[in-house]
């Protein structure tokens, strides 16, 4: 019986792509079975294969059999140059301990099924001389926007400590179908994971559920037809965001998995339409970590169409006043308003 400790990079993967990655022999079947019987543990208890992984936690691996027992890497696929240049050209801030990074939509943060192009796969890009960067956060594949990478062991471990205890504050901008009733507020809304054949989602609302608080605020809109709003979630659940837009009725454009037909408006991008705008988290050498990403192209056609402007637009929403791309920065951070609480 082996005791596999998580690592930095392996933060927020799920317990089967944890067991996927290092130990890739196994199959998904047999994992089911040893989880169901309880010869896996986290951290000494029972866990189902969904569960998030984070860094520091014990993995109790039982012996598999005649095949390999120890973790086995499979080589990494090469990168293309052009591929990184563009990551490169991609890097808002870079310093000794952190780079941030602008992910664009479409790339996947980690390897799963089928998932051959991800970040992780691509560090060695961003290693500028160093070691290889450290994801400490994930965006989902079809989120854009501020990412941010340690790359040292030890700014790892701070910045995942910072978002594990919530000293992160990130701000996201959505264009979502409809205009929530109150400009600004805060939805309270607790999210449980459900399974079946359209994958991986949440139920907002449930009894069962985990705790979930999302404030927003309304910047602009376009009649009754669309609003630009400003998100920042307090807890950082699967599709937290995407399900309480969906709750508002409001969904996000183009995320049809939780607004079906009524997320997409015509003549806009069918593409998800949300954008993780900014960050502040304190920076693992000291002083606060701030960064900004601009509006991904098919977003920013979008705001031209319906005449929307993100000049100033960080002095009037909730969230991060202050977002520059250095370390150490006075930023000043303040929660959205807590009227108009949904639960």
């Amino acid at each position: 019986m082996a005791v596999v400790e998580v690592e930095d990079d392996e933060n927020g993967l799920r317990l089967d792509r944890w067991f996927r990655r290092r130990y890739p022999h196994l199959t998904q079947g047999r994992l089911q079975k040893l989880l169901r019987s309880g010869q896996v543990r986290l951290d000494g208890r029972r866990a189902k294969a969904g569960a998030r992984v984070e860094t520091g936690q014990k993995v109790r691996v039982p012996p598999l059999g005649s095949a390999p027992t120890g973790p086995r890497t499979s080589p990494r696929p090469k990168i293309d140059a052009a591929m990184a240049d563009d990551l490169r050209a991609r890097v808002l801030h870079r310093d000794d301990a952190v780079v941030v990074l602008d992910k664009p939509p479409g790339l996947a943060v980690q390897g799963g099924t089928g998932t051959r192009r991800h970040l992780d796969a691509m560090m060695d890009a961003l290693r500028f001389g160093g070691e290889r960067p450290r994801l400490v956060h994930r965006l989902d594949k079809d989120t854009s926007g501020v990412l941010v990478l340690a790359r040292t062991t030890s700014a790892a471990a701070a910045l995942a400590q910072s978002f594990r205890t919530r000293d992160a504050q990130k701000l996201y901008w959505a264009l979502v179908v409809g205009v929530p009733d109150a400009d600004e507020g805060s939805i309270d809304l607790a999210l449980a994971k459900l399974s079946g054949p359209r994958g991986e989602r949440v139920a907002a609302g449930a009894e069962d559920g985990r705790s979930a608080v999302t404030g927003f605020r309304v910047v602009d809109r376009a009649g009754r037809r669309a609003a630009w709003l400003a998100l920042e979630p307090e807890t950082g659940r699967t599709h937290q965001l995407r399900a309480h837009c969906a709750a508002l009725g409001t969904p996000i454009q183009g995320d049809g998995k939780y607004g079906g037909a009524a997320a997409f408006i015509d003549g806009v991008d069918r593409r998800l339409h949300r954008h993780a705008r900014a960050i502040a988290v304190p920076h693992p050498r000291g002083g606060l970590l701030t960064a900004e990403a601009p509006v991904p192209p098919h977003m920013a056609e979008t705001w031209r169409f319906l005449g929307f402007a993100t000049e100033g637009a960080d002095t009037c929403v909730a969230g991060i006043d202050v977002v520059q791309t250095k370390s150490g920065a006075a930023g000043r951070r303040r929660s959205p308003g807590r009227k108009n609480r949904r639960s």
